[in-house]
């Protein structure tokens, strides 16, 4: 049997479909035959065609695999009479299950073989753990497919939301009450788009009732959410503008301002609401400004005041020009603020300077620009005088503000300014361990407790130790004070400054290139944004002073610039990176055109590397996520595109047959509800890879449970 049916798989590899075809239909008659395992060891060892070898390699691993995953169901029998029996030897029987992870992880799976154990509650304490553990384990190995099909919006919304009704109607019990609109403050970011399609209502009024609660600890969560809610569940939520900035308004008006903790909370809500209103802020806008003034002029409490200057900052972004009649006390107040040499200001300070940069952006030159000159050297005298690494972040933030809306008084001040900023960036400040109480919102604070009276020892652990005295690391940053904001900063400066920044060009692209392999992802992104700038910049200073020397110092940029983007294209592994590179790239051809294009074969190299990202990187991501269980009408899109790259690149869709072999078996054979258009697109790809790539498709199919794979064949063999 061996000989012939080396014979057959070396008729595969011939270039000729009749011959495939045929050879095809020899080979599904010989699977048949139960001596077929040994036959296919045995011409695996003695064949001396490589093609020949790899595919019965492939074959026998099918075939194990299939043999083993019919196994897993009779040995869950087992296991669950083993319970029943002695729960002891059912702990260690489980142990095969482990070694069926470490050899082929695939094959337990679909099985979900530990849920029913970790799930009884009548088991002993040791299995249940035993069943966790091999549950932590598929999560690590295999996350997509343990985790996803149980977090599938529609259906993991269908059984939360009716447990989080439960919990917000616990009238005795604030912390649970606390923990469901916890959850839902979560929920808004994972699950934005179910939310503002369906749930918005409903979820919106329950956080809203919540803000009433008699309980400070409940409203401070439902603030939380609400501020989430903003952020995440935009432009929808903004339909409820009228009765949302009403109710934070009336609640900011109420509250007791010495309960700063509760304030910072409120204060977070109605910023992220406010910011993305837009237009539709103008009428709030006088009530919202006399509150804000009235807090900046009459508050006591610092932290007050600076909660009000950065809602002033979100007012702004919203508002834009339409807050300049309240420019002018706006700026005395920040002013003072700024001249202040106190050290109990320097927060204050911080947040004045965020919000006066904000200010420049938005209010319009002819408003800001008699005040740039004065604002920069407020913000030089500060960086004199204080030692601080976020008042300096600050400054630079409000630098490159004024050099977009008035770069002229920019000029005089170059020299200090880079002169900072390039120390800086060779400092080792802002290496920060970040401690669990450094979270920006703990929402039972010492505040919080005070109200709660006899639930006062909520933040105490059952040793009668404070969370503090055993508080872990939860995590590291390098921030360097913001490495990133000075990369931005002195990017934007030196595009907008364009001429009078040539002399300290060289000094900072050599500070900021070799930030490029910085390990924070974010001093990385700013590197590359800021590298891009300063092309831009040399290209604006030849095009107003077209010189040899302004030319050569653009191409020697370039030249050193763009293959730098396109290694770090093809090395970096963080996603925002090579987004934000293929950004600037973006912006340095459109700005430099031609002339980023000059060196020999740069023009090829950027194509393929654009191709690189598209075959790589998106193609496999989109693959992996199929089939859209959500929307149905995205996967005709996908498949259509899935059947014109399998026509202009065969290799690049046969190179990943197996989970678009196994998507489309889940989505043509498993969904009643798929069109004709859809299902004829997906049949006639199916068939081109089963008539001209008959030996990938035969091991992918082979790789389905069996009833998918019987119907799989049935339909793609049909006429």
């Amino acid at each position: 049997m061996s000989e012939e049916l080396e014979r057959i798989l070396a008729r595969l590899t011939e270039p000729d479909n009749a011959v495939i075809q045929q050879a095809t239909a020899e080979l599904k008659q010989t699977f048949k035959d139960p001596a077929i395992i040994p036959a296919l060891c045995a011409v695996m060892t003695g064949s001396q065609n490589p093609q020949v070898t790899y595919s019965c390699s492939k074959f026998c691993f099918s075939f194990f695999q299939n043999l083993m995953r019919s196994l897993i169901p009779k040995l869950l029998i087992a296991l669950k009479h083993l319970i029943q029996a002695d729960q002891d030897q059912a702990s260690e029987a489980m142990e095969v299950l482990d070694e069926l992870m470490e050899s082929e992880v695939s094959i337990v799976v679909p099985q979900q073989s530990s849920d029913f154990i970790s799930a009884d509650v009548s088991l002993s304490d040791s299995l249940r753990v035993k069943a966790l553990s091999c549950i932590a384990v598929l999560i690590k190995l295999k996350s997509k497919v343990t985790v996803f099909p149980c977090l599938y919006i529609s259906k993991f919304h269908a059984e939360l939301m009716p447990l989080l009704h439960g919990y917000l109607s616990s009238v005795n019990q604030t912390k649970i009450r606390k923990g469901g609109l916890m959850c839902m403050a979560v929920l808004a970011e994972g699950c934005a788009d179910h939310i503002r399609t369906k749930m918005l209502s409903s979820m919106l009024q329950t956080v809203c009732r919540s803000l009433s609660d008699k309980n400070q600890v409940v409203r401070s969560a439902a603030l939380f959410a609400l501020g989430q809610f903003s952020e995440h569940l935009q432009p929808d939520i903004s339909k409820f503008h009228a009765e949302l900035r009403s109710l934070l308004h009336g609640y900011l008006s109420s509250v007791n301002q010495t309960k700063i903790v509760h304030m910072t909370k409120a204060f977070y809500a109605l910023e992220n609401f406010l910011e993305n209103l837009g237009q539709e802020i103008e009428p709030y806008l006088p009530t919202l400004m006399e509150t804000m003034l009235s807090a900046l002029n009459n508050a006591e409490n610092l932290k007050l005041k600076e909660l009000a200057v950065s809602a002033i900052g979100a007012i702004a972004n919203a508002a834009k020009e339409m807050l300049v009649p309240y420019f002018p006390p706006i700026i005395e107040s920040l002013k003072g603020f700024l001249t202040d040499t106190r050290e109990e200001m320097r927060a204050l300070q911080t947040q004045a300077l965020d919000t006066l940069s904000v200010l420049a952006r938005t209010v319009g030159k002819e408003m800001f620009s008699p005040l740039a000159a004065e604002c920069v050297q407020l913000g030089l005298n500060l960086t004199d005088a204080v030692d601080d690494p976020d008042l300096r972040r600050c400054t630079y933030i409000l630098f490159s503000a004024v050099s977009d809306v008035s770069p002229d008084c920019l000029d005089p001040q170059l020299t200090p300014i880079t002169t900072v900023m390039l120390l800086s960036l060779r400092s080792t400040e802002g290496v920060t361990a970040h401690l669990e109480e450094d979270k920006q919102f703990v929402l039972l604070d010492e505040d919080d407790a005070d109200d709660e009276g006899g639930e006062g020892d909520a933040v105490f652990d059952e040793e009668g130790e404070t969370e503090v005295d055993d508080r872990d690391v939860a995590g590291f940053s390098v921030e360097n004070a913001c490495i990133d904001e000075k990369e931005d900063a002195l990017g934007e400066i030196a595009f907008n400054t364009g001429v009078a920044f040539q002399p300290f060009l060289e000094s900072s692209f050599q500070q900021v290139y070799e930030l490029r392999d910085f390990p924070h992802e974010d001093v990385r992104r700013a590197a590359f944004g800021a590298m891009g700038q300063f092309c831009r910049a040399q290209h604006k200073v030849w095009k107003e002073n077209p010189t040899e020397a302004n030319h050569q110092a653009l191409h020697k940029l370039l030249q050193v610039v763009l293959p730098c983007f396109l290694e770090a294209v093809r090395q970096d592994r963080e996603r925002q990176v090579v987004m934000a590179i293929l950004e600037s790239m973006n912006a340095v051809i459109k700005s430099c055109q031609g002339e980023a294009l000059q060196a020999p074969g740069i023009l090829a190299e950027i194509s393929n590397t654009i191709k690189d990202v598209l075959k790589k990187k998106v193609f496999p991501a989109l693959v992996a996520r199929l089939p859209l269980k959500e929307d149905m009408e995205e996967n005709k899109t996908i498949y259509s595109c899935l059947t014109f790259l399998y026509s202009h690149n065969p290799l690049l869709v046969v190179s990943h047959l197996r989970p678009i072999i196994s998507a489309a078996a889940a989505h043509l054979l498993g969904v009643k509800d798929v069109d004709n258009e859809t299902r004829n697109t997906l049949l006639m790809l199916l068939r081109g890879l089963a008539q001209h790539h008959t030996q990938e498709f035969e091991s992918a199919v082979i790789s389905l449970p069996d009833e998918q794979r019987n119907k799989m064949t049935m339909a793609v063999t049909q006429s």
